[in-house]
């Protein structure tokens, strides 16, 4: 018998360098909308991260120092817990992809 309930989760489709370097130029402008903190890693944060996801398809996270999960951890469980790519990590900042084709089509990132 198995339990359908429960749905593995999985990070978004993996990026060409191209894709990436695309993003990247992209995200330089961009201020963070999640910001990690001395909580660390939550439910509440990761469902944060999907929304803006959702509303943004490219947004930067901020890992603030008190936080008590490395970067990489960060990334990965972000990452995977709204089903987006990593497409880079600097320092304390991480920066998530995830298209949307629900978006209007003059808002949404064409990938090369």
């Amino acid at each position: 018998m198995t339990d359908t309930k429960t749905k593995e989760k999985k990070a978004g489709p993996e990026l060409g360098s191209k894709q990436k370097k695309f993003l990247k130029g992209l995200g330089h402008s961009l201020t963070p909308v999640v910001a990690v903190g001395k909580e660390g890693l939550t439910e509440k944060i990761i469902t944060a991260t999907a929304l803006e996801l959702s509303r943004h398809e490219l947004i930067k996270v901020k890992i603030g120092k008190s936080s008590p999960a490395s970067r990489q951890e960060t990334a990965e469980v972000l990452s995977t817990g709204s089903e987006s790519s990593l497409v880079q990590i600097i320092g304390k900042t991480i920066l998530l992809y995830k298209k949307n084709p629900k978006l209007d089509k003059d808002k949404q990132i064409r990938l090369p």
